[in-house]
């Protein structure tokens, strides 16, 4: 199942994009994509409610924007350096447990909104991700269950100003959380929907030049150990995110680096997650 959240930002309402493309408005069901609804079995509640209510649920214009397909939720965790080649790139070590950093929920906008360049802005970068929903709360898992703790997968652009998070003093958060730095969707897939996460294509193209193209085959750390890795650490809620790094391809890694600039266009996509496009904007 596809979950997808339609309408003005701070105000949309919940939905689902059925295989024939078609999009449901499902506000009748009683509930956004939240921490309650995952928390709650609501994937599999919305499921039955569908099956006695699709035929009258009002069908989604394509003209109307679409949403972050999850509501905000408690954190989003990111993994840095989870491909060896991005790492390379980087110019870092590949790490030997995984490196963790936050990415504040505020940064949180819909798959085709508009990236604002923050203010004194010189070196905003590009990162496709393979992003897990938590479905179940996790606190001290084990590899072998963790996918159990899986709600599904999301496509994610990791925006980052590379000036504020590596050459500034503190952690990498300052560059990752600018608003409108984490661009979420179109939708959230289900797991049922994706037979194997450990091997989907990922690519970004800027202003139609490919820069990202590669596959989560090659991630350094799999989704069980991050899951079971950062479990030790933090309690997951349901509807947390956790963003699993991204291949090389950065504007941070090419010679000379590029970095984003006013109407330049990302589009970028995951196999099975969609696709998702910003332009990029100065306030």
């Amino acid at each position: 199942m596809k979950l997808i959240r339609f309408g003005k930002t701070g105000k949309e309402k919940p939905g689902v994009e059925l295989p024939n493309g078609k999009r449901l408005d499902v506000s009748g069901f009683g509930s956004d994509y939240d921490e309650i609804f995952f928390g709650s079995g609501g994937i599999n509640k919305l499921r039955g409610w569908l099956s006695q209510h699709q035929d009258t649920c009002p069908q989604i214009s394509n003209d109307e924007r679409m949403g972050s397909p999850i509501g905000r939720p408690s954190k989003i965790i990111c993994v840095g350096l989870n491909y060896a080649k991005h790492a390379q790139e980087s110019g870092m070590e590949v790490p030997s447990e995984p490196v963790l950093f936050f990415k504040a929920s505020s940064a949180i906008v819909g798959p085709n909104d508009d990236v604002i360049l923050p203010k004194n802005s010189k070196k905003s970068d590009w990162e496709v991700e393979l992003a897990i929903v938590i479905g179940a709360k996790a606190s001290y898992v084990n590899e072998a269950n963790a996918m159990d703790h899986v709600a599904g997968y999301v496509l994610h652009n990791d925006i980052s100003e590379r000036e504020y998070q590596l050459e500034r003093l503190g952690q990498w958060v300052k560059g990752k959380s600018c608003d409108t730095f984490a661009p979420l969707g179109p939708y959230l897939v289900t797991t049922d929907e994706i037979k194997d996460p450990h091997n989907l294509h990922l690519w970004l193209k800027l202003n139609g030049e490919t820069m990202q193209d590669s596959n989560t085959s090659d991630l350094i750390f799999g989704l069980p150990k991050l899951i079971s890795y950062i479990s030790e650490f933090m309690t997951l809620l349901p509807g947390d995110v956790i963003s699993t790094g991204t291949p090389f391809g950065v504007g941070l890694g090419l010679d000379p680096q590029m970095y984003l600039k006013a109407g330049d266009l990302m589009e970028l996509g995951i196999e099975g997650l969609g696709v998702s496009r910003q332009k990029v904007i100065t306030h």
